[in-house]
């Protein structure tokens, strides 16, 4: 019932639409109707004489809710039981969304806090300005991140990357957001060491990507189960937020905002991928191998993970990506002195990565390739071996991480677009910063330990 009154809304209709339940077996062409004459006439007076009790469109201003207790703590356990009775909390503690810390938020952007974004599916709520930063105030998030979580938003918003098929899916897809630009330093998101998790000295990413988190289940109707049908769901509440390390690119190699979208190299910029799944990759060799032999053996052992024969590649084949391939500096500068730029790179991967004939067929993958709406994907079915992207500047190339050759990490893609959108700051954002420095101490490097 929860999925049809998501469904009904996205698509622009009473949210109070009428509705019949009955009790039945799973519905196939050989079941057991005979339960749907037990409440047959509740199905004529839906379609004739039902009539909606809402008399206005939308909830605008939402009146504050005020909450009394013993103390702090009592308070404090109250909100957090409130948000979770309601579907609005993650199962972790949540910073109250109070009027103050809204409005300490909402310094973050010159827009009107009425400013619409766009419409956030299943449900289909607007997402506006004010939405956002209750999200990012819930998610312990501060008014500097405001800037990088609206263009994310934007981005995820983005008709070409079809955001309504992987909210509601039953597979476990989630979003990527990649940061380029100064901004990234300027609000201490992370581009080195554990960028992927939580970092006290680098910690805008996990609560801008809480807060995409909390408006994809309150605003779109991602609740598990109900808006969202993933089984296994996605990875983690905070999805995947960081920075490409512009700062140590080879000569010659083009920052991910660049490369991908032709934005400026100094541009501050987000980019979105859909994503289902993620690996870790061992590159390094044994230390018995030349440096020539250890580069070809983790290309190809890099190429092994990418060669899947699965069908999320479908999505993004002639457009999207098949996934992001993280490499940290000093590989990608090792490459580069062995031949290996960012062209030849992805070049390299593509054709390493094709797929035998076999074992499409083996896979069951050459049903998929036949059936697909897209032309340029169906017409690729007939090629052996078969390459997991039309084209080799479809694989994301990032680099990230930290200051070590060791590892490659795969973020496989269910993409059918890369989008992205430059990021606009408010004219207070260097006072915004300098509050930061006050609030949380020198954010500069040589102030981390």
């Amino acid at each position: 019932m929860g999925i049809i009154k998501n469904t009904m809304s996205g698509f622009g209709f009473d949210a109070d639409a009428a509705l019949v339940s009955f009790p039945i077996e799973l519905f196939m062409t050989e079941s057991d109707l005979s339960s749907i004459h037990s409440v047959f006439e509740n199905f004529i007076s839906g379609l004739t004489t039902w009539e909606p009790s809402a008399s206005a469109i939308g909830i605008n201003k939402a009146p504050s809710v005020k909450l009394a207790g013993e103390d702090f703590e009592d308070v404090a356990a109250q909100i957090h039981n409130w948000f979770m009775i309601n579907n609005w909390g993650d199962g972790l503690p949540i910073n109250p969304p109070t009027k103050k810390r809204v409005n300490n938020i909402l310094r973050g952007t010159d827009l009107a806090r009425e400013h619409v974004i766009g419409k956030l599916m299943p449900r289909g709520g607007l997402v506006t300005v004010e939405a956002a930063s209750v999200a990012l105030a819930m998610a312990g998030g501060r008014p500097e991140y405001l800037s990088v979580l609206l263009a994310a938003l934007e981005a995820i918003l983005d008709p070409a990357l079809k955001h309504a098929s992987w909210q509601a899916s039953s597979g476990s897809q989630f979003p990527v957001v990649i940061v380029n630009g100064p901004i990234s330093r300027q609000i201490r998101l992370n581009s080195g060491f554990g960028l992927l998790g939580s970092n006290p000295q680098r910690p805008a990413g996990v609560s801008i990507g809480r807060a995409i988190r909390f408006l994809q289940q309150n605003v779109g109707g991602a609740v598990p189960g109900i808006g969202t049908m993933a089984i296994f769901g996605p990875m983690r509440t905070t999805n995947v937020v960081f920075a490409e390390d512009d700062e140590n690119l080879p000569k010659g190699w083009k920052c991910f905002a660049s490369d991908r979208h032709g934005f400026p190299s100094l541009c501050n910029a987000v980019s979105v991928v859909a994503c289902s799944g993620a690996m870790n990759i061992m590159r390094r060799g044994t230390g018995k191998e030349t440096a020539e032999e250890e580069v070809e053996q983790s290309l190809n052992r890099v190429a092994r993970y990418l060669s899947q024969a699965t069908f999320h590649y479908l999505a993004g084949y002639e457009k999207g990506t098949p996934g992001i391939l993280m490499l940290s500096s000093v590989l990608v500068e090792h490459l580069a002195e062995l031949g290996f730029g960012q062209g030849e790179l992805k070049t390299e991967l593509w054709s390493r990565s094709r797929i035998p004939q076999k074992d499409i067929d083996l896979c069951g993958l050459s049903q998929w390739l036949e059936m697909d709406a897209n032309s340029v994907v169906k017409n690729s079915s007939s090629v052996d071996p078969w390459p997991i992207t039309a084209e080799p500047d479809n694989i994301s190339l990032v680099v990230a991480g930290g200051g070590h050759p060791t590892h490659n990490f795969w973020f496989q893609a269910n993409s059918p677009s890369v989008a992205g959108r430059k990021i606009e700051t408010p004219d207070c954002f260097d006072e915004l910063l300098d509050v930061a420095d006050r609030e949380l101490g020198c954010g500069s490097d040589i102030c981390l330990i």
